[in-house]
């Protein structure tokens, strides 16, 4: 029996089918890939964006609320106020160049520029607002007027209402005295009636005591003494109070502290005897004081006789004595006076 002959092909019809397969599979990998591309465009579009951040502060380093910052990048423009931290944000930037402008009222604007990379997150050192001429001098004008006020407010300090207590100020932020101020002190405190009332006393310990013997318990002597002390205290008051305080623009005052540990404010008024405060707030050693001393007791040698006269290591001794006294003045300054001086304001933390 002749049997028919088959057209079918195993292998041919095998390849066919696994190709079918394959293109099946291939086809569902593609979908798949497509997807996901379209799915993770917004991520890659999220990572490749920038971020820009800092702060803003003044010259002094206190933060700025409420800089305008401005932020330009390509064709996108962008502007917020610095928080209450001074800090300022931008997100969701593209790259490439871009220039910032911040600025405040009363402060000069700051440019910024630079390039951002895709993706990048940046933080820019503290952009720092400098006071521009024209607000300084206001500034500079008002820290006068506060001074004036404050210094007229201790030109009414008297304890028990009578013993004058103007070199000591209560003012928490006590604004620099000027040279001007400085001299109107001196001479205030010198021609007070009490300046008067306490150079007669001295004079008359003196005339009772016969010092300087040269002198005479005559009424001649007991001028000459007057005049001498008077003297004593004049060129005291006005060189370590105004004239060597305006050339190393040093403040002659005591302030009081009030605040802080007893031991705190112990050692602060000892120390206030030799250290003192400089015209733009610091602590200093007072050159001034120590000076101003020194040469009052020299010039004293021109107008007392030479029996009397005062050798450098006694000038020395009496100077460690007076600041031994003034470190005392100044405990009580700070623990005792105030309570008995009625004419120290309520409130005299006049601020500049």
């Amino acid at each position: 029996m002749v049997r028919p002959i088959s057209t079918r092909d195993p292998v041919g019809e095998q390849f066919r089918s696994k190709r079918s397969v394959n293109l099946r599979t291939l086809g569902a990998l593609a979908a798949w890939l497509l997807a996901a591309w379209v799915l993770m465009a917004p991520l890659r579009a999220q990572e490749a964006t920038a971020s820009l951040h800092g702060v803003v502060t003044d010259r002094d380093g206190s933060v700025c609320e409420g800089a305008q910052v401005s932020l330009a990048v390509g064709s996108e423009s962008k502007s917020v106020l610095s928080d209450d931290q001074g800090r300022y944000s931008f997100g969701s930037l593209p790259s490439g160049p871009y220039k910032m402008t911040v600025s405040g009222k009363g402060f000069a604007a700051q440019t910024i520029t630079g390039v951002l990379a895709g993706g990048e997150s940046r933080e820019l050192p503290a952009v720092v607002l400098l006071v521009t001429s024209s607000s300084q001098v206001t500034v500079t004008a008002d820290l006068e007027e506060i001074a004036a006020a404050q210094l007229q407010i201790e030109e009414q300090q008297r304890i028990l209402g009578v013993f004058p207590n103007f070199y000591i100020s209560y003012a928490k932020n006590a604004a620099p005295l000027t040279t001007k101020q400085k001299y109107q002190l001196a001479w205030r405190s010198q021609i007070d009636p009490m300046s008067f009332v306490f150079t007669g006393i001295t004079a008359g310990v003196e005339q009772s005591n016969n010092t300087p013997a040269s002198w005479g318990q005559t009424k001649s002597g007991f001028a000459k003494r007057y005049a001498a002390a008077y003297g004593d205290g004049l060129t005291d008051t006005f060189l370590a109070g105004a004239i060597l305080p305006s050339l190393f623009h040093q403040d002659p005052r005591y302030f009081y502290k009030g605040t802080g540990t007893v031991r705190s404010r112990i050692w602060y008024a000892l120390s206030s005897a030799v250290i003192c405060r400089t015209d733009s707030g610091q602590r200093q050693f007072n050159y001034s004081g120590l000076m101003g001393d020194l040469a009052s007791a020299g010039l004293s040698n021109l107008y007392y006789p030479a029996d009397d006269r005062n050798g450098f290591g006694l000038t020395l001794r009496n100077l460690a004595i007076g600041k031994a006294t003034q470190a005392a003045q100044n405990i009580l300054q700070e623990f005792v006076i105030k309570r008995f001086t009625p004419k120290v304001a309520k409130d005299s933390s006049l601020k500049p």
